[in-house]
């Protein structure tokens, strides 16, 4: 008698079951396994186990009674079956996103607008309160948290390389002979402009120079090293790491086990599958879509300050005041409304494509007509200082310093790590939406590699050429204002004010890349994780993104920039508990995988093998030792004959 092993039950809704080998798993009535383990399992035995109280027999037990010896044997003999089972086309993975109607879940929904509405009515009605609460709450999870965002943002670079190394990497984010949905080029350029094209722009130029001049913790002002090391530090690995937890999680568990595309629904294995479609799972859902809110919020502040003070510079505006940033913002937001409506294939590839053509043209253009060798000499000296003092930028907190980088740490690192992990529900999905078909090492690697290079060489061209600049007496550094340094390096250029024009552009269309894939995604968690959100709905939630970016910057006064990062790092926080559970979510599910079950299955099976065949080989070696030892025995116990010769020489 045998019962079905409940480990062989499928990972939540959906899909077929990728826990177990389909061939322990099909039930074969004829001869096969359950023919061999009849034979050692009777019905009248299995009775007794049952009555007896025991846990019933099941085919893996009894099987796990055997030797690997007679296993293989038993596979031998019925290798007809068993190819026939293994050459089977591989199901098709039912995906619950794409079925069923597209229903609001208004559970989720309701309180995400509700919290943000009532951050737009605060903002608008009392800016001078709002400011003041987002600086003090800042300043409590600067002083009680900032250890937990400098912890663990290092640890999920490490858990990514670890799990691209590891044998889970050759686990498909879909069927096992599934081809992937996009080209690698067009894939590669998706990610990169909806994952941090803007900030790119903003911060390209501006941080290296500002690290040079003012120097960072634990260095000298004016250390060329130290200061490119930071901004490396802050723009590579770390930020995609992030986003790879999310989108990872979101693939494995969308395409591989055919569940919904949600945040939530990767919490199944970690907290049930009841949890996670009730008010657990929508309480994670309500923090994904507020942090994703928040997230483009910001990144729409800085595009909006920075295509200001392009159009300062360039002449065409004298003095951009709030109508300037109120009018610069409603055509970006109805830009990317317009954008969502044609959909991920159609208008994020096209426009990511053209993000990277331009963003290309304008770092090759600064690269020739700029100080090039300086900057060839910062690509291998940069990833030299990055590496250095890769563990030392990994440790500092507020106590580094003498007790003084708590504020640095709170104005550059904290910020990034909080801006990076508000963006990681909408770039993980997007993420997790383009990399369908491709195995967890090929995603690791591209998604932290590929961008991580890109970013080497855009800080080297544009950092570079400001810090020489800067040598040079030629600085751009200005006021201070990130936002102007830019533009200000560009106009020291030849052809200043045509490439300004063409920053302006990349910068408004690397916005509306960003804030595409983020309404597309709001409105697909808004839809109980639907692939294809309804476009009113996503356009709903672009709206909404522009209120909350109108109010970021019209409660800042003259400090837009300090009050952006303080809402994101608050709006983020509670979100960083969500990607840390994330990973033991994720290995808990990657753990039952049939590739992950076959790897260990194989090294138990070669490993009992090898064991029965090196006592066989023993026995072996002792049988015929024995049979020497008796052979020689044997000829010492045989009489001798008579030798004649010796007898008649007697005589």
């Amino acid at each position: 008698m045998t019962t079905t092993d409940p480990k062989d039950n499928a990972h939540g809704e959906g899909g077929k079951n990728h826990s177990a080998d389909p061939v322990a798993d099909t039930h074969m009535p004829d001869h096969g396994r359950l023919e061999h383990v009849s034979k050692s399992v009777t019905p009248e035995a299995s009775r007794e186990i049952q009555a007896a109280g025991a846990t019933p027999v099941t085919v893996d037990d009894t099987l796990a009674s055997y030797s690997a010896t007679e296993q293989l044997a038993n596979m031998l003999s019925e290798s007809e079956t068993i190819t026939k089972h293994a050459d089977r086309p591989e199901d098709e993975i039912e995906l619950a996103s794409e079925a069923g109607e597209a229903k609001m879940n208004w559970a989720v929904v309701v309180p995400a607008i509700t919290v943000c509405l009532a951050i737009v009515i605060w903002g608008l009605t009392g800016p001078v309160s709002f400011a003041e609460f987002a600086s003090n709450t800042l300043d409590f999870v600067v002083g009680y948290f900032g250890w937990a965002f400098i912890l663990f943002s290092t640890a999920f670079v490490f858990f990514i390389f670890v799990l691209a190394l590891s044998k889970f990497g050759q686990i498909r984010l879909g069927r096992d002979d599934e081809a992937p949905e996009f080209r690698t080029v067009s894939w590669i350029a998706m990610m990169f402009a909806a994952g941090m094209g803007i900030g790119l722009m903003f911060y390209g130029a501006s941080e290296p120079l500002t690290f040079y001049r003012e120097g960072v913790p634990l260095h000298a002002k004016h250390s060329v090293g130290p200061a490119m090391a930071s901004a490396m530090f802050h723009w590579t690995l770390h930020p995609w790491a992030i986003y790879a937890i999310v989108g990872l999680a979101i693939a494995y568990s969308t395409f591989r086990l055919g569940r919904r595309q949600l945040v939530s629904a990767a919490f199944i294995p970690l907290i049930g599958e009841r949890r996670a479609e009730g008010a657990l799972g929508k309480f994670i859902d309500i923090l994904a879509i507020i942090a994703t809110v928040f997230g483009t919020a910001c990144s729409l502040g800085v595009g909006a300050v920075q295509i200001g003070a392009g159009l300062k510079a360039s002449g065409l505006i004298e003095n951009p005041g709030q109508s300037t940033i109120i009018g610069i913002v409603s055509v970006l937001t109805l830009a990317f409304i317009i954008s969502a409506l044609s959909g991920v294939g159609k208008g994020v590839q096209y426009l990511s494509n053209a993000n990277m053509a331009l963003a290309a043209l304008l770092a090759i253009f600064v690269f020739i007509v700029g100080p090039t060798v300086s900057i060839l000499n910062l690509i291998p000296g940069s990833i030299g200082a990055y590496l250095a003092n890769f563990f030392e930028m990994a440790g500092r907190t507020a106590m580094s310093a003498d007790g003084t980088a708590g504020d640095w740490l709170a104005s550059w690192s904290i910020f990034y790590w909080a801006w990076w992990i508000s963006w990681s529900p909408f770039v993980g999905m997007f993420l997790a939406r383009i990399s369908r078909g491709r195995t967890i090492r090929e995603f690791c690697v591209g998604v932290m590699l590929v961008p991580t290079g890109v970013s080497v060489v855009w800080f080297s061209i544009f950092g570079g050429t400001a810090i020489t600049l800067e040598q040079q007496g030629h600085s751009i550094y200005g006021d201070g204002s990130a936002e102007k340094q830019l533009f200000g390096l560009l106009h020291t250029l030849p052809l200043g004010t045509l490439t300004g024009v063409i920053a302006m552009i990349l910068l408004s269309t690397f916005f509306i890349t960003s804030a595409d894939s983020a309404s597309t995604v709001m409105g697909s968690m808004s839809q109980y994780g639907r692939t294809e959100a309804t476009p009113i709905v996503s356009a709903g939630w672009g709206v909404l993104t522009a209120l909350i970016g109108l109010t970021m910057l019209l409660s800042a006064g003259d400090d837009t920039l300090t009050n952006l990062q303080n809402v994101t790092i608050i709006a983020a926080s509670p979100f960083l508990l969500v990607v840390i559970l994330l990973m033991v979510a994720m290995v808990k599910d990657l753990r039952n995988d049939v590739i992950y079950l076959d790897y260990r299955s194989q090294q138990e099976f070669a490993a009992r093998l090898a064991r029965e065949r090196r006592i066989h080989a023993e026995a072996l070696r002792r049988q015929a030792l024995k049979e020497r030892r008796q052979k020689r025995a044997s000829s010492r116990k045989r009489p001798h004959k008579a030798n004649p010769s010796l007898h008649l020489n007697r005589k």
